[in-house]
C-alpha cells in the first residue's frame, strides 16, 4: 500500500498532451501542485490553456524543460516528487522508419523517466500510460483467449516491427517498465492501459492526437461509400483523466488497469456519428467489404495491409474492464456523448 502526500508536488511527462492536459485538470483542481515536463516551456500555444486551468483552481502548476529522449533531463521536475505520471510517448500509425520514429523513443522515453525515478529518494509511485496495444496486436487474437476476452494477464504477441509497429513500441516500452521496477524495492509501478482515447481535447487547436484523426476521416468523405468493420475499445479522455488520478492515489492500487468504456468499433462509431451529425457530412453508416478492402485499401493507405485487413476487418473487439471499475473507481460515460462532444469541437474549430 502507498499512501502518496498531497502536499508535495507530482510530476507529469508530456503535460501538454491530449491525455495529460484532462489529468493535469483534475490535479489542479485538487489542489496539487503539478510540475509539467514539457518539450518547450515558452511555446505558448501549447502551455497557455493549462495555466488557464491552474488560474481557476485551488492547484498550481510549474513547468520544466524535458526531452524523453535526453537521459537525465526529468531531474529537476522530479525533485521533491512522491508521485509521477509517465504519460508523454509517440502515438502514429504513419511513420517512415518505425524503430526509430516509434520504437526507440517510446523504450529510451521509458527508461530515462523511470531510471531517474531511481534516482530520486522521493518518488514513491509512478504510474505509466501504455496501452490495449501492449495486451493485443490484432483483433484475431481475440480467438485464442481463454474465455473471448482480453483481460490484463494477455501480452501481445503478434505484433513485430513489421506488422503493427505501434503496437509492438507500446509492448517494449511497457516491458521495459516493468523491468526497471522489478529492479528496485522503493516505488511502484501502476500501469494504465486505454484502448482507443476519443472524447474533446483541453487544447483543441494544438491537438495532434491520432485518435482526432479518424474522427477527421469519419467528417471528411473518407468513408462516404463505406467503413470498414474493425473492432476496437473506445475511452473518453476526461474519463481516463479520472482513471489516471485515482491510479496515482489509491494506496492499495497495483499492476495494469485495461481503460476501455466500450466495446465498439468503426461502424458503430460511424453510425452514431452519422445519426447525430448526418445532414453536416457525408458518411455512411454500411460496412465496406472485406474482400473489396483487400484490393483497394493498400492502395489507399500503406498501414492497411492485406495481412492486417485479414486479421482486424469483420473481426469484434472485446475487454474486460472490470479491473478499472472495481480498483480504481472508473466510471466510463456513454459512447454517444463522447463521440457528440468530439465531433462538436471539430464543427467548432472549423467555425472559428
Amino acid at each position: 500500500m502507498t499512501q502518496i502526500d498531497k502536499s508535495k508536488p507530482v510530476m507529469v511527462t508530456g503535460a501538454t498532451g491530449y491525455v495529460a492536459g484532462w489529468l493535469v485538470k483534475k490535479l489542479l483542481d485538487e489542489g496539487l501542485t503539478v510540475h509539467a515536463a514539457v518539450r518547450d516551456p515558452d511555446n505558448k500555444n501549447k502551455t497557455a490553456h493549462l495555466l488557464e486551468v491552474a488560474d481557476k483552481s485551488t492547484g498550481d502548476i510549474k513547468f520544466f524543460k524535458s526531452d524523453l529522449l535526453i537521459d537525465g533531463s526529468y531531474a529537476e521536475a522530479m525533485k521533491g516528487c512522491e508521485l509521477i505520471y509517465h504519460t508523454a510517448s509517440p502515438f502514429t500509425s504513419s511513420v517512415e522508419n518505425p524503430k526509430e520514429d516509434l520504437i526507440e523513443p517510446a523504450q529510451s522515453g521509458t527508461r530515462n523517466v523511470l531510471e531517474q525515478a531511481n534516482k530520486t529518494e522521493s518518488v514513491k509511485r509512478v504510474v505509466v500510460t501504455s496501452s490495449c496495444a501492449a495486451i493485443y496486436g490484432d483483433n484475431i487474437d481475440l480467438e485464442q483467449t481463454t474465455n473471448g476476452v482480453f483481460t490484463e494477464e494477455i501480452w501481445n504477441t503478434t505484433s513485430s516491427i513489421k506488422h503493427q509497429p505501434y503496437s509492438y513500441s507500446k509492448l517494449l516500452a511497457e516491458k521495459e517498465a516493468w523491468k526497471i521496477n522489478e529492479q528496485q524495492s522503493r516505488w511502484d509501478l501502476i500501469v494504465i492501459n486505454p484502448s482507443l482515447v476519443l472524447g474533446p481535447a483541453l487544447n483543441p487547436h494544438t491537438n495532434t492526437s491520432e485518435s482526432f484523426s479518424i474522427l477527421i476521416q469519419m467528417t471528411d468523405g473518407t468513408f462516404k461509400s463505406g467503413v470498414p468493420d474493425i473492432g476496437m475499445g473506445v475511452v473518453d479522455v476526461r474519463d481516463l483523466g479520472d482513471i489516471h488520478y485515482n491510479a496515482g492515489f489509491t494506496p492499495e492500487s497495483h499492476g495494469r488497469h485495461i481503460a476501455s468504456g466500450h466495446n465498439s468499433g468503426l461502424l458503430e462509431i460511424a453510425k452514431i456519428i452519422k445519426s447525430r451529425f448526418g445532414d453536416a457530412y457525408k458518411i455512411s453508416d454500411k460496412a465496406l467489404p472485406k474482400w473489396l478492402l483487400m484490393i483497394v485499401g493498400p492502395m489507399v493507405n500503406k498501414t492497411l495491409t492485406r495481412k492486417y485487413i485479414h486479421r482486424n476487418v469483420n473481426q469484434p473487439f472485446k475487454a474486460d474492464n472490470t479491473k478499472s471499475i472495481q480498483s480504481l473507481g472508473a466510471s466510463y460515460r456513454p459512447l454517444e456523448e463522447t463521440l457528440t462532444d468530439s465531433v462538436q469541437q471539430l464543427i467548432d474549430i472549423d467555425l472559428k
